[in-house]
């Protein structure tokens, strides 16, 4: 049996499973600041010094694209000691307490060296968008290389969550029958878990992507992708619905739509079928500690209950008080620092993630941080907006609590109608909140339905690519 001290590297991986270098040439990154064929790396680089001078240090990763973060994690990967993925969007002022938790003392970023005085003593590496001649140095592996990913959704800094190339590639399979004709991309950031994810099925699964830009138009990103003939591309929910409002909604053709991040509802499961009626759709539910859990193709929401208890599987699900918990080899290490346990004494992982049986299957209801308190009653807002998503004129949904004198809170919603809805659907603001109430008192609980409904033009999405919550 392998174990971490005799893992391949990334590099190993993609290079070592009989790829020529003709078929390491037909196989490449692409980015709105470069295109880079994988056979480039075999014997150059994107870092401006030798790899050797990164041996066994703690690397921060901090560059504004993701090209050049993709090639620093499969050059040092393996000769690292520690690789930390830094995405855009963390405030500036975290920096100084992650970069002193992860024991960074090197740096490789495209960024002017003068944004990381306050680390001072730290080797900077810039780095490049193109690959030029260098040597490649054997891999080390005593012992793997740590990947550190930053927790999503959290106020104040994050969590710094260990994990090894083996941990996260414990849901892939290496090849694939597509093989180098597999043209993955996500709207995910690839320094964050579920972009991570796709990256690593491109690169172990034989194929190649095309990543996102933060500062690309969705419009621009589907079009990039459908000329680059991507096969398959994932993203939250919300990056669908974003998505699919887009007239270059259909530049792209892919074979497999993969969602995960959020909760799948059956409205967004049914509309990415609709629009792309000959990919298999997939949701997929994952986090950056506890790793991928499972996946569904079955074309409904929720998993089937079946999955629960089952220990003839790589992954053990528990529902311990209404959550999801999660044991397997996927699961992070640790944390790093002082930040509380990972999994507890019995190897679980509590998601926090809150689940409701209905018929034979278990559906997600929402986060246990995340709930609305209506004068003494629970209610999760994702319930709540996987109703109103029902409705055929909505193509997003908000709901949010708003104080109150009595109740100590109420439901409220905020609604970004379809730009072009099916005929016959009537999305007039009077009309389209009066029809949205009407569903949702048929469907929920008098306490959770909108005590008001307000028609938006846009939501905001967090940089993890969900719902921004915080920030209503």
């Amino acid at each position: 049996m392998k174990t971490p001290q005799n893992e391949p590297s990334l590099w190993e991986a993609i290079s070592g499973d009989g790829d020529s270098s003709r078929e390491l040439a037909q196989r490449w990154l692409d980015d709105t600041v470069g295109h880079v064929a994988l056979d480039a790396l075999a014997s150059g680089s994107s870092l401006t010094r030798p790899r050797r001078d990164l041996i066994g240090k703690s690397v921060l990763i901090a560059t504004t694209d993701q090209l050049r973060a993709a090639m620093a994690l499969i050059e040092l990967d393996g000769i690292a000691r520690r690789m930390l993925l830094y995405p855009l969007g963390v405030p500036p002022e975290y920096l100084p307490e992650i970069a002193a938790t992860a024991e960074i003392d090197a740096i490789v970023s495209d960024r002017p060296e003068a944004e990381f005085a306050a680390l001072p003593g730290a080797l900077f590496v810039p780095s490049r968008a193109a690959v030029s001649p260098a040597p490649r140095e054997s891999a080390c592996h005593r012992p793997a290389t740590e990947w550190i990913l930053l927790t999503s959704g959290t106020t104040g800094v994050p969590k710094l969550v260990v994990h090894t190339l083996a941990s996260l590639a414990g849901a892939i399979r290496h090849g694939g029958a597509l093989g180098n004709r597999a043209v993955w991309s996500t709207f995910y950031d690839i320094r964050r878990y579920g972009g991570l994810q796709i990256f690593l099925r491109a690169m172990l699964g034989g194929g190649s992507m095309v990543l996102s830009n933060a500062h690309e138009a969705p419009a621009d990103f589907l079009q990039r992708a459908g000329a680059a003939g991507v096969t398959h591309i994932s993203g939250t929910p919300s990056h669908w619905r974003r998505a699919l409002m887009s007239p270059q909604a259909h530049a792209i053709s892919p074979q497999y739509a993969r969602l995960s991040g959020e909760i799948a509802d059956q409205a967004i499961l049914d509309h990415l079928k609709s629009a792309y009626p000959s990919a298999s759709v997939a949701h997929a539910f994952a986090s950056t500690e506890a790793g991928v859990a499972f996946d569904v193709g079955d074309g409904f929401a929720g998993f089937p209950a079946e999955l629960i208890g089952r220990t003839d599987m790589p992954v053990e699900l528990k529902i311990e008080n209404g959550s999801l918990r999660i044991r397997s080899t996927r699961i992070g290490t640790r944390y790093l620092g002082d930040n509380g346990v990972l999994a507890s004494s019995d190897g679980f992982v509590d998601t926090g993630d809150m689940l409701e049986q209905r018929g034979d299957r278990y559906h997600f209801v929402g986060r246990r941080g995340g709930i609305i308190n209506v004068g003494g009653q629970k209610v999760h807002p994702e319930e709540v907006e996987a109703v109103i998503n029902r409705h055929p004129g909505v193509q997003l949904a908000l709901v949010r609590a708003r104080k109150n004198p009595i109740t100590g809170a109420i439901v409220v919603a905020e609604i970004v109608p379809k730009p072009e809805p099916p005929a016959g659907v009537d999305t007039a603001p009077e009309v389209l909140k009066r029809e949205i109430i009407e569903i949702c008192r048929e469907a929920l609980p008098a306490h959770k339905v909108p005590a008001s409904i307000r028609i938006v033009p846009s939501l905001n999405v967090t940089a993890a690519g969900k719902l921004d919550r915080a920030g209503v």
